[in-house]
């Protein structure tokens, strides 16, 4: 059965959007000349194991401006933008993606992420959303909580977790850029 693997960009203390909604915190991106190869690689990595999306309607609004056209991405945003594509919303009709094939827009995403789960594939990508997050936790299909910790702190914002989750500890990474791989899988009760 493929996973779904909720991964979130966070401050040190758990800050997972800017009281604005921003990622303004965000370090260490992946695709300069000048990154770190071994961050580059487990991201690489990470993007390799997955072949589908799914993302809520306010972070697909944020992303869609840019990625489709993001050359200066390098190989990863030609593999983001391959990626077949799920945007949970209740009031979009279509998805378009720039040149690439649109993404599915499902009003039922718990309904999607079940049946998505029992398909074969590769494991399936819950990207920021922090609110879809929430429902798809709730609904007990969420496996591993990805967590790339970024070297700063913020104090307000919104917080990755809501209510309370158990979780076991799979991996943890410390990159010499200062960010940290924090992966946890979702214990169910």
């Amino acid at each position: 059965m493929r996973k779904l693997i909720a991964q979130q960009w966070v401050t040190v203390d758990n800050i997972a959007a800017e009281e604005d909604g921003g990622l303004g915190f965000v370090s260490g991106e992946p695709f300069s000349e000048r990154t770190n190869p071994a961050f580059k690689d487990s991201v690489m990595g990470f993007i390799d194991s997955v072949d589908t999306m799914i993302l809520g309607a306010n972070t697909y609004a944020q992303s869609v401006g840019y990625w489709p056209t993001a050359d200066d991405q390098g190989e990863y945003g030609q593999k983001l933008n391959a990626l077949t594509k799920f945007v949970a919303s209740s009031t979009l009709d279509d998805a378009p993606w720039g040149e690439f094939p649109a993404a599915t827009v499902t009003p039922d995403p718990v309904a999607t992420v079940r049946e998505l789960k029992e398909n074969s594939g590769k494991d399936i990508w819950l990207w920021g959303s922090l609110t879809l997050m929430q429902s798809l936790l709730d609904a007990g299909l969420v496996d591993e909580v990805r967590m790339l910790v970024c070297p700063v702190s913020r104090g307000k914002g919104r917080r990755v977790f809501e209510g309370a989750h158990d979780l076991e500890l799979i991996e943890a990474t410390a990159f010499d850029n200062g960010l940290a791989l924090l992966r946890y899988a979702v214990r169910t009760s």
